[in-house]
C-alpha cells in the first residue's frame, strides 16, 4: 500500500490577497486559494480555512469577496427570494435532495482540507433544510460549479453581470515611503 501525503495548500499570490483585502475593506483571515474569478479577472470567492489562524473554526469554506456582486445578492435578498425559495425547498422534494446534496457535497470539500469537529455538519447558507444566506448559496456555486448547488445556480441566474463596469476594486498602490 502507498502511503500519500496530503495536498500542501494552494500558493495565493500576493496581488489577489491584495485585491481581496481591497474588496473586503480589511485584511483577510484564513485565505488559502482563489475559488473562482470574475470576469474581469479578480477574484469574486476565496476558498478558507476550516479554522482560522487564531484557531477560530470557520464554517464558511468559500467566502464571497466582490463588493459588487455582495450588493447585487443583497438586492436579492432583499426582493424576498430566499423566501420564496425556502417555500419551494419545502414543496419540492427533488429540489430538496439536490440541495442536500449540495450539502454533503460542501461538508466533503471542507474535511478533505481539514475535519473540524466543532463545526462537523455545518455548512453555510442555510443548507440543508433551509436557506439562510444567497451570498454563501452563489459563492458556493460559482466555487463548485454549474450543477451542484441548485439554489447557488437559481440565485446566480437571476443576478444582473456584476463586472460589465469593470473591476470592483483597482489594482494595489504601493503605500506612500
Amino acid at each position: 500500500m502507498t502511503d500519500f501525503l496530503p495536498d500542501p495548500p494552494p500558493v495565493l499570490d500576493d496581488a489577489d490577497a491584495a485585491a481581496v483585502a481591497a474588496q473586503l475593506d480589511r485584511p483577510p483571515r484564513g485565505l488559502r486559494s482563489v475559488a473562482h474569478r470574475c470576469a474581469c479577472g479578480l477574484p469574486d470567492v476565496v476558498e478558507t480555512a476550516p479554522r482560522l489562524p487564531d484557531g477560530a473554526p470557520f464554517p464558511t469554506l468559500y467566502y464571497l469577496t466582490c463588493p459588487r456582486a455582495a450588493s447585487a445578492i443583497g438586492t436579492l435578498e432583499a426582493s424576498g427570494l430566499m423566501a420564496e425559495m425556502g417555500e419551494h425547498l419545502e414543496r419540492d422534494r427533488d429540489l430538496h435532495d439536490a440541495y442536500r446534496h449540495a450539502h454533503v457535497a460542501y461538508l466533503a470539500a471542507r474535511d478533505a482540507i481539514e475535519p473540524v469537529p466543532e463545526i462537523s455538519g455545518t455548512t453555510a447558507g442555510g443548507m440543508p433544510d433551509r436557506v439562510k444566506c444567497l451570498h454563501a448559496l452563489v459563492a458556493h456555486s460559482l466555487a463548485a460549479g454549474p450543477g451542484v448547488n441548485p439554489l447557488g445556480d437559481e440565485a446566480l441566474e437571476r443576478l444582473e453581470p456584476w463586472w460589465a463596469n469593470g473591476p470592483c476594486v483597482g489594482p494595489p498602490t504601493a503605500a506612500p515611503a
